[in-house]
């Protein structure tokens, strides 16, 4: 196979992969909130790891503009999934946080990832899982050096 044909197959296998995880993301959502967005998920599990956020720095990290962030962002509010109060070291800011509720159902659905993702059908050992995520890893550092793009 050619240099041109494999990177081909790999575009080609990267969106079969990420369809399916887009699909997965979307059962998540249903089941932290039957009114949760696929992408308001990854806006929650977002300020879930990183702590109490300015909505800035989701703009930044989803390189998307300030209305976007700024509806879901409050749609999360509405939910009840998200809290927001006011920045301590700049009173004209505000910073987002999960609800104890949303942080349950999060870690609830977290228990579900190797289900969702997996199902016991996919006959790899562990080793060579691992291997593979290892690989796609430097191959996306790759693409970042190469490209001088910060994607995650």
């Amino acid at each position: 196979m050619t240099r041109a044909e494999s990177l081909r197959t790999l575009e080609h296998e990267v969106g079969v992969l990420m369809r399916r995880v887009r699909r997965v993301i979307g059962v998540r959502a249903q089941m932290v909130h039957p009114d949760l967005q696929p992408a308001s998920y990854l806006i929650l599990s977002s300020v879930a790891e990183s702590g109490p956020v300015r909505a800035s720095a989701l703009v930044e990290l989803f390189d998307t503009d300030k209305g976007a962030i700024s509806r879901q962002v409050g749609h999360l509010l509405e939910l009840g999934l998200l809290d927001k109060e006011p920045d301590p070291g700049d009173a004209r800011a505000w910073l987002i946080s999960v609800t104890p509720q949303a942080r349950q159902r999060l870690a609830d659905v977290v228990g579900q990832r190797p289900r969702l993702l997996d199902e016991g059908r996919v006959e790899w050992d562990d080793a060579k899982l691992a291997a593979v995520v290892e690989e796609l890893g430097r191959y996306n550092e790759a693409l970042n050096a190469a490209n001088d793009l910060s994607v995650q």
